[in-house]
């Protein structure tokens, strides 16, 4: 994990689980970071925790559906650090869950804007500057979902997998660049959106024992560990964390 230390990390979603996590995981190797997200009050504190500790981060109030702020992330990075190496396109929702016929048109297009278009927002921001330097990760969270209709779940199922798709033509289109793009699927996480799927009792996620979903610094130090050349062979794909031969090549079971 040296090679993470200075690095310059642009982190979506950065405000509370899976984000926050990685965050603190990135800044405990040595990073930079510009944190992301709609909370400002949030990640600000979330940037003083890290300084406070020695570490170095900013943090910048956006919108990932929003273009201009997503570029403006990386012109923070690009001004303060002078380069950006990571980006990782965390910022996701599965608000609202709704059967079709009875989903809201206006709340179903914002969560696909957000979990799609917030990703390809976070791709057209960061791969000018990552293909000048002529290197670059980015970490596109992803989900089994973007595989697996579920009832309830299709703006966030359809979301991501368009995301998915984004991840494969942003590979195909800049693997010869330097730029490696790849995507991680965590798993069932214990985060806020698993406490919205239980109490929602759509679709058998919302039945499972909360004892099985994995922490979210499981997820987070598997992204930190996508950055780095271990797992150069991953371009291209979604990392699974529930493949245990994953899970063991990252570090995280015996």
């Amino acid at each position: 994990m040296d090679e993470i230390r200075d690095k310059v990390v642009v982190l979506t979603g950065a405000s509370r689980g899976i984000g926050a996590a990685a965050a603190r995981d990135f800044a405990a190797m040595g990073a930079k970071l510009v944190l992301v997200a709609r909370s400002g009050a949030e990640i600000s504190a979330l940037a003083d925790e890290i300084t406070a500790s020695g570490g170095a981060a900013i943090a910048r109030t956006g919108d990932v559906t929003v273009f201009a702020d997503m570029e403006a992330a990386v012109g923070t990075a690009l001004a303060q650090f002078g380069r950006l190496d990571v980006l990782v396109n965390n910022a996701g929702v599965i608000e609202p869950i709704a059967r079709l016929g009875e989903s809201d048109p206006d709340a179903w297009s914002h969560a696909a804007d957000i979990n799609y278009k917030g990703v390809y927002n976070g791709l057209r921001a960061a791969i000018p500057p990552m293909c000048e330097q002529g290197a670059g990760v980015i970490v596109n969270v992803s989900s089994g979902a973007a595989t697996s209709p579920l009832e309830g779940w299709s703006h966030y199922c359809s979301s991501k997998a368009a995301a998915l798709m984004l991840t494969r033509c942003a590979d195909a289109e800049y693997r010869d660049a330097g730029i490696r793009v790849v995507g991680m699927s965590p798993g069932t996480v214990a985060t806020d959106m698993q406490v919205r799927i239980k109490a929602s009792g759509v679709n058998p996620v919302s039945q499972l024992d909360p004892a099985v979903h994995i922490p979210a610094d499981w997820a987070a130090r598997a992204i930190v560990w996508l950055c780095t050349q271990a797992a150069a062979d991953f371009a291209g794909t979604d990392l699974s964390l529930r493949d245990e031969t994953n899970r063991r090549r990252i570090g995280l079971i015996e």
